[in-house]
């Protein structure tokens, strides 16, 4: 079974992060910070992977440590459930309207992390939650799970709104990347012989 366990514990925070690539979107998501956990919510519905995360941070000084050391946790947890990647299409990609906002999402599960984003937002908090964590997220998932993520604001008017639709473009497109391909069932999806 394509599963893993992480667990992350800092001066700053404490991170256990369960993970199933084959699972159906089933989540239970607590990190304290109620939109981000929204969003982990939403990234694991709709990539179908079975999520369970407990943070407990330093949230009485802000936000920024329990989003990027989850994020760090949860990289580090795909990696552990890929192993070897035989098997797997590697590659995903997501174009997702919702409501005003179009985000594009392409991703390699290189082992060479890179990000590429394009994704401003139009406020600085969403609630209370800080719009430029959406991306310290994202920079620790790709950084620790070894991904090339390349994230597009095309249109948007609503902070929401654009940062559920990055996280779903991405849950969709890390959906397809991990999927097994039938035509390349022992496989390493790559002319390297490693990834």
């Amino acid at each position: 079974m394509r599963r893993a366990t992480v667990t992350r514990k800092t001066s700053e925070t404490a991170i256990s992060v369960e993970i199933n690539l084959d699972g159906t979107g089933t989540y239970d998501n607590q990190t304290g910070v109620g939109f981000f956990d929204h969003m982990l919510d939403q990234l694991s519905r709709h990539s179908l992977i079975d999520m369970t995360v407990r943070a407990d941070g330093d949230l009485h000084i802000d936000d920024h440590h329990t989003v990027e050391d989850t994020g760090i946790a949860l990289g580090q947890a795909l990696v552990q459930a890929l192993g070897d990647k035989k098997g797997i299409r590697r590659y995903g990609s997501c174009l997702l309207a919702m409501d005003d906002s179009l985000v594009r999402c392409a991703l390699d599960l290189s082992a060479r992390p890179f990000l590429v984003w394009n994704l401003d937002m139009p406020s600085a908090k969403i609630g209370t939650f800080d719009t430029e964590l959406v991306r310290e997220f994202f920079q620790a998932l790709s950084t620790h799970g070894g991904i090339t993520l390349h994230v597009d604001r095309l249109h948007g008017l609503n902070s929401h709104h654009i940062a559920e639709a990055a996280f779903k473009s991405v849950a969709r497109a890390l959906r397809e990347a991990v999927e097994p391909d039938p035509r390349m069932t022992d496989a390493l999806p790559s002319t390297k012989g490693a990834l």
